[in-house]
């Protein structure tokens, strides 16, 4: 058993190595934390690090322009994906694609409320995030194509990044709720540079 002391941004983490896992002190002191905090598996930690930079710049982007965000759109399969993205921080608006209508429909009306760029950063107007099972892969496939073919651009930065670093910790959005505990911290460190604290 060994310790670890590495610092984001302004916090300095203590990791202790154990049966291959890293335990996480979230506080500034050399003692571990009388309770047990998330654990993240050693060969995770540098994954974990590249998805919460992915997730920061996606909670910026949703964030809603009177809190100096850009004010875009997350498109999520279902409800309980919507809950799960609004434990890391998402403020923003999340729509939902199973709510009763047809793609063509979901696909006119996120063309008609949101246009083919964002107005505030003139970056994609809607960020896309499926799961990134085979189900979801083809949904995401399929949604794509339809808004490109009305020229609206989408993001799917973050889809990309859980597709290439969480498949071995789950392949939907909803499975992303039990890992909220050891991304979070990763995720505010990458939210404090630019400017964008937030109560996650």
């Amino acid at each position: 058993m060994s310790d670890v002391d590495l610092k984001f941004g302004h916090k300095r983490l203590i990791f202790r190595i154990q049966r291959r896992e890293f335990r996480m002190n979230f506080e500034n002191s050399d003692q571990l934390p009388p309770t047990r905090p998330p654990a993240i598996r050693a060969d995770s930690v540098e994954r974990f690090s590249r998805v919460s930079k992915d997730f920061a710049e996606a909670i910026a982007r949703n964030r809603p322009v009177e809190l100096k965000g850009s004010g875009c759109p997350v498109l999520v399969e279902g409800k309980r994906d919507a809950s799960a993205l609004r434990k890391f921080g998402f403020s923003g608006e999340i729509e939902i694609l199973n709510r009763g209508w047809d793609q063509s429909k979901i696909v006119a009306y996120l063309y008609e409320s949101y246009g083919t760029r964002n107005t505030v950063d003139q970056g994609p107007s809607v960020i896309l995030l499926m799961d990134w099972d085979r189900t979801g892969g083809r949904l995401q496939s399929r949604l794509r194509k339809r808004l490109n073919a009305l020229d609206m651009k989408v993001d799917e930065s973050l889809w990309h990044s859980l597709v290439k670093n969480m498949k071995p910790e789950g392949r939907t959005v909803e499975s992303l709720h039990s890992h909220a505990g050891a991304l979070n911290p990763m995720i505010r460190d990458h939210l404090f540079p630019l400017g964008n604290r937030t109560d996650i």
